[in-house]
């Protein structure tokens, strides 16, 4: 599966990408007609003080289709594994659908 990860208005250091990419990695586990995925990751601005809310937004390309989950987190970490748990759920849930059909 090919992992593209996009970085918006900042930087991604190795060990996030690192992280992003284990964890997407995982989903082939639910269903092997995943083709590719793009992760963007982007800063927001909160109304609080000095506090800039982490969002992890994941497509994941499957043929005939595309799933799309996006989380928002205090860090960038704890958004991934939100996202990642979203679209574990949107598969299993997809799997069942075709076994039904």
């Amino acid at each position: 599966m090919n992992i593209k990860i996009n970085s918006i208005h900042f930087d991604a250091d190795q060990k996030l990408e690192e992280f992003i990419q284990s964890k997407v990695s995982k989903l082939m586990q639910f269903s092997d007609s995943i083709i590719g995925a793009e992760v963007f990751l982007k800063l927001e601005k909160s109304n609080e003080k000095n506090f800039d809310s982490k969002v992890t937004t994941i497509k994941l390309e499957i043929p005939g289709y595309d799933l799309i989950a996006e989380k928002q987190a205090g860090t960038f970490e704890e958004a991934t594994d939100s996202t990642v748990e979203a679209l574990r759920k949107q598969l299993t849930k997809q799997k069942e659908k075709t076994k039904n059909i």
